[in-house]
């Protein structure tokens, strides 16, 4: 890992505020996002977070974003990897479960909630 990369165990245990500040396609089905760790306090570099394919995302206002389903199962504070959660069930849904799209032990959902 070089100096300007960040263990995701790092961001996941992160505190504050987080603006998504941009999203886009660098090239056919991979996905970068551009995540300002605070407005508030310029010593702090934005993340970048690229992945090579993706099955599906969605973008919710803060406002909208919270879980009141018991039952999901993530990891971390800030930035949060679900292993079981209704979004994570409608994918594999969407996909028929087919294991050569959507291998289960690689299909996860990561949240960025406010």
């Amino acid at each position: 890992m070089s100096d300007d990369e960040v263990d995701y165990n790092e961001l996941m245990q992160g505190k504050g505020f987080i603006y998504l500040e941009e999203i886009f396609e660098p090239k056919e089905n991979s996905l970068r996002l551009l995540i300002n760790r605070s407005r508030l306090n310029n010593d702090l570099p934005m993340v970048q977070l690229e992945f090579e394919s993706y099955i599906s995302y969605s973008v919710i206002d803060e406002c909208f974003s919270y879980s009141i389903d018991n039952s999901e199962i993530s990891k971390g504070e800030l930035f949060r990897i679900y292993t079981k959660s209704r979004y994570l069930d409608l994918t594999k849904l969407a996909t028929n479960e087919r294991e050569d799209i959507c291998p289960s032990e690689n299909t996860f959902i990561i949240s960025f909630p406010a």
